[in-house]
């Protein structure tokens, strides 16, 4: 997201107050539990206890059971729930902090598997739950109030639910498993270094600061920040290349295998309540409208005088983009945004600084990329960033802080229910962005800014639309490939093909970028998570669009949509607003959107 020079030291609205905790750029973690390594055997004390309450209902269990005593054993699973996300989360932000850390990472895998083993032990309610029948199923839902999804969610997953031994022995294996090789691809390639000479030196440095010279203004620096990440991966093709293989293994074993899903993706469409034939809509639309960006390209090349567009130069900066900016007068720039458009959803982001939840510091060891924790109900969410200076840095944190307050509009419902799946779940994080976009885009008037503005925009949107869905591909043809016994080198190959495929004759794609999906922790994190993205970023633009048509009077339907959180099936969320996922049609007015802001870049270059 280009921010111009005018507004980069814009001040703060007097409609707010600042305070110097506004700044925070290093997270508090005794929010969650306080002092957990000296106190953990206290803390699992208590916690098993409560366990050990609810497994004493089990013989009580019945399809006829009186409703208030079902009331019951739901509200201390919801403590259970609330005090082993706080414990979790402990564990994986202080990770976050240093992946190098041995104590951290020590902590981490203790409370993973005793956290497990707990799990392990409730299992039952969910299995004898999906056994009930329908009419006693409604009976002791009835009262559930904000339990009823959650119950709904549980019994959705009846088909593909194995006996319980079956469930402890997955959920067993998954940490010492699943769980421990993406670990392991965390622990290599977040200590990864690189090599680049900048200023006529050789200078050392990690990827997230190796990713600002990836958006250079130099050309032949661009190339060579490029080259040297592609690099370190290749020279890590067959380790890398092994733990994706085997992560794709796992997924097939439990999911294809064991639980009778038909598809790879099927697993994760009914994780997120989406229908198949919703997935299906928005990728055929992606992959049909991939013309929109290749004109983009093109158009870029003219912009920024680049004789040759190749892949080196996607993200080429507009002439308009050469500053850096204070992380103070970035937090500025987010919560004015934010006000602009709704002064409750500001109020909420400064929350974030004002509890010191949030890390933006660059530190060796430490996670790449960003996101946001939301751990549970009216704890203000936690928010990673690795902010570097740089003008998308401030994109960045207003997506995350989106997360945030989406977190915190829907913090009146319960632990299961407060979070949305995850493709609503990118809603308010892109509506942030646009947010941010438009705030400034109507605060210029120089045409070179306003340019600058749009690249990025339309950078933001390719990387979080168009890649995300063709990264979905990949793992699609990758699921089956692996399946006939495909090599690492057979993946970059169908890799490069995709590639060639997205972006046609608009760029040349150099042979390296054939590595590029080792680099990608979604894909080892979490099959088939990307489309997630597309669809919440094709939403916020029709969404958006509402917007700029109703004015003030989309805010509350808006406020009211984020307020859901996770407590109805994304379907009934989002038909409040008018939204049908299943339709062409409706993926198609986001690329409309998306090709009237290329044809508002054309018109400033004439």
């Amino acid at each position: 997201m280009a921010v111009s020079r005018k507004t980069a030291s814009a001040t703060v609205s007097p409609r707010r107050s600042t305070t110097s905790r506004e700044f925070a750029d290093r997270w508090e973690l005794a929010d969650l539990v306080a002092d957990p390594v000296k106190q953990f055997d206290r803390y699992l004390k208590d916690l098993t206890a409560k366990v050990t309450r609810f497994e004493a209902a089990r013989p009580d269990l019945s399809p006829t059971m009186p409703e208030q005593n079902f009331l019951n054993l739901l509200a201390l699973s919801e403590q259970i729930a609330r005090d082993s996300g706080r414990l979790g989360a402990y564990s994986y932000l202080w990770f976050s902090e240093d992946t190098k850390q041995l104590q951290a990472r020590s902590f981490k895998t203790k409370v993973e598997e005793h956290l497990t083993s707990l799990q392990n032990r409730l299992l039952f309610f969910d299995l004898w739950w999906q056994s009930v029948d329908e009419k006693n199923a409604e009976r002791l839902m009835a009262n559930s109030g904000d339990f009823r999804y959650h119950l709904e969610t549980i019994r959705r997953f009846k088909p593909h639910t194995l006996s319980e031994p079956e469930e402890k022995i997955i959920n067993i294996k998954n940490i010492t498993g699943q769980s421990a090789v993406h670990q392991l691809y965390d622990v290599v390639t977040n200590g990864f270094t690189f090599t680049l000479r900048v200023g006529g030196k050789n200078k050392t440095m990690n990827r997230e600061a190796l990713t600002a010279y990836l958006r250079s203004p130099k050309a032949a620096m661009r190339e060579a920040a490029y080259r040297e990440m592609y690099r370190v991966y290749e020279s890590q093709q067959d380790l890398l290349g092994e733990i994706y293989k085997t992560l794709i293994n796992d997924w097939k074993a439990e999911n294809l295998q064991l639980r009778h899903f038909k598809t790879p993706l099927a697993s994760r469409n009914l994780s997120n309540d989406i229908p198949d034939s919703a997935v299906e809509a928005l990728l055929a639309v992606c992959m049909k409208n991939a013309p929109i960006f290749q004109r983009y390209f093109k158009l870029k090349a003219k912009l920024c005088k680049i004789s040759i567009m190749n892949r080196y130069h996607l993200y080429a900066p507009h002439r308009a983009e050469q500053k850096t900016y204070r992380y103070p007068d970035a937090v500025r720039m987010v919560l004015d945004a934010y006000y602009g458009f709704s002064p409750r959803l500001a109020e909420l982001a400064q929350r974030v600084f004002a509890d010191r939840h949030i890390d933006a510091r660059m530190k060796a060891g430490k996670m790449g990329g960003a996101y946001c924790y939301s751990v549970t109900p009216n704890v203000t969410p936690y928010v990673m960033l690795n902010f570097t200076g740089e003008a998308r840095d401030i994109a960045t944190m207003a997506h995350e802080l989106g997360h945030a307050v989406h977190a915190m509009m829907a913090e009146q419902h319960t632990v299961f229910t407060f979070h949305s799946t995850l493709p609503l779940a990118e809603t308010a994080s892109v509506f942030g962005e646009r947010i941010l976009s438009d705030a400034l885009m109507a605060s210029e008037s120089s045409k070179s800014v306003k340019q600058s503005l749009l690249v990025n925009q339309l950078d933001d949107i390719y990387a979080t639309v168009m890649r995300q869905a063709y990264f979905v591909a990949f793992e699609r043809t990758a699921h089956e490939m692996v399946a006939q016994g495909a090599t690492t080198n057979d993946l970059a190959s169908a890799y490069m093909s995709l590639l060639k495929q997205q972006f046609g004759k608009s760029l040349r794609v150099p042979q390296e970028f054939q590595w590029e999906w080792l680099t990608i922790p979604h894909l080892y994190a979490s099959p088939f998570y990307c489309y997630a993205y597309s669809f919440g970023n094709l939403l916020v633009l029709a969404l958006y669009r509402m917007y700029q048509e109703q004015g003030g009077a989309f805010v509350p339907k808006y406020l009211d949509l984020l307020a859901a959180g996770g407590s109805k099936a994304p379907q009934a969320i989002l038909s409040q607003v008018g939204v049908d996922m299943n339709s062409h049609v409706f993926w198609q007015s986001g690329f409309d959107a998306i090709s009237g802001m290329v044809d508002q870049l054309e018109e400033t270059m004439r």
